[in-house]
């Protein structure tokens, strides 16, 4: 956090007339929100950073979004628009990520490093709608928005292992093309089912519609849209919101439209295995609870524990065709993309649980139950699964933050009004692809680990 805001005002520093950087809010720990506006442009974009606190992608695309506005007047004072990027939304979650953020990028260290907060502390959530919302981050980005009033407002967030695909509050015709020739070109699968839009219009492939929220549970939030969000409330301005999400590591077979040869067969393995997790989860759970309720900021790990296993057994049911009540509500068609994408869901639940408890015990400082080796002999089966079972590749952080940053700008032509820009905007040339991948795959890195903030 503290290099992406050096990084941000070294750019002021060298722009002066055409960058600024401002306070617009405190986090609940006291870090500053910092929000870099380039341009002076009539009309307002807002673009936001680290909604979600394991989702760190968004602070290096958003200084790519920044020296691409510097760079091409197209971009800003032809279009008499101001970029506004907001730098992180969560920084103190950010913070509680770092552990991962220099390396190695393996999947076993990401997830015992991982820290997502639990449902109520994610900002862009408004159970309680706008008016009750209580978290100092939450309240910054609605003061953002009805101040801005952002004709087109985008949320940076990230896929841990799956793909890339584009969520909207109103159609940009024209944009799934464009997706589509962002990821050929360098090499990112689109996620063509994300377990996310299950029950989601589709707008075109790896493209689709947020439904209007209505009240509803907060486990069925996502998949139905079931709570307020700050993606929906500044519509009264007229903003159209897109949520752009660029995976971390890759998995081919989240674009793999090709049918099941037996769906039902898949759906009751993968549901049945969330089941025997999350018991399995449980029980260390109930065993480490006691020991840890001491350690540091344990309420915080608690939370998104208690969440990951309310929710596993719904979730199992909601997919197992002996249990889920398939004239009620039915599920999609199942192809090889969807049952991928519901598999890698399932085993998230499980990692992620996993990775908080065994930071939680490690935290502690003492295992007298001995659930530090049983969690890390879950942890690094299930890493295999996705690496072996799933083919889960690393792409280095320089492609994430350039898919993301070609298709949060062919998003804001089309809510613009603008044509496709022609000519050769300052763009970084393809990554190399030579052989020799530290990822063990061609063409996804040519290069060794690095950290994260300086790839």
């Amino acid at each position: 956090m503290d290099e992406l805001y050096a990084r941000a005002a070294a750019l002021v520093a060298r722009h002066p007339h055409r960058a600024r950087l401002r306070r617009v809010g405190t986090s609940r720990a006291g870090t500053p929100m910092w929000l870099l506006s380039v341009g002076r442009g009539g009309r307002h974009t807002l673009i936001v950073a680290g909604p979600h606190a394991n989702e760190p992608v968004g602070g290096a695309t958003v200084l790519r979004l920044a020296e691409r506005a510097l760079a091409d007047p197209r971009l800003s004072d032809a279009a008499d628009t101001t970029w506004n990027l907001l730098l992180s939304l969560d920084p103190d979650g950010s913070r509680r990520n770092e552990g991962w953020l220099r390396g190695p990028y393996t999947l076993g260290h990401h997830f015992r490093h991982f820290f997502r907060p639990g449902f109520l502390e994610q900002p862009e959530w408004l159970p309680d709608g706008a008016a009750g919302a209580v978290l100092p981050e939450t309240r910054a980005l609605l003061d953002l928005q009805d101040e801005l009033r952002p004709f087109f407002q985008c949320s940076l967030h990230g896929v841990d292992v799956g793909g890339g695909f584009v969520e909207l509050t109103r159609d940009l015709p024209g944009l799934a093309e464009r997706v589509a020739h962002v990821a050929a070109r360098l090499g990112i699968p689109r996620e063509l089912r994300p377990y996310d839009t299950l029950y989601w219009p589709c707008l075109g492939p790896a493209v689709y519609r947020i439904p209007p929220p209505r009240r509803g549970d907060l486990a069925a939030a996502i998949t139905e849209a079931a709570v307020e969000s700050t993606w929906f409330h500044p519509h009264r301005h007229g903003t159209v919101t897109a949520v752009v999400e660029a995976p971390m590591w890759g998995v081919a077979a989240v674009e793999d439209a090709s049918p099941a040869p037996d769906a039902d067969a898949v759906l009751r393995t993968v549901s049945r295995g969330l089941r025997r997790d999350t018991r399995c989860l449980e029980d260390l759970l109930t065993r480490v609870r006691p020991l840890v309720c001491g350690a540091p900021d344990a309420a915080r790990f608690l939370a998104p524990v208690d969440d990951y296993v309310l929710v596993g057994p719904g979730l199992a049911d909601s997919w197992d065709p002996d249990v889920h009540d398939g004239a009620a509500r039915p599920l999609p068609p199942l192809d090889t993309a969807r049952l991928t994408t519901l598999a890698i869901s399932g085993r998230r639940v499980a990692l992620r649980t996993a990775g908080l408890l065994h930071q939680l015990v490690t935290r502690a400082g003492h295992d007298p139950v001995g659930a530090l080796p049983a969690l890390d002999r879950l942890i690094d089966q299930w890493c295999a699964d996705y690496r072996d079972g799933y083919g889960a590749r690393w792409i280095p952080v320089a492609r994430q933050a350039e898919y993301q940053a070609r298709v949060v700008l062919a998003a804001f032509e089309l809510a613009a009004g603008r044509p496709h820009l022609p000519g050769p905007a300052p763009q970084p040339p393809c990554p190399d692809t030579r052989a020799g991948s530290h990822s063990g795959e061609q063409g996804w890195s040519s290069e060794p680990a690095v950290p994260m903030h300086r790839e």
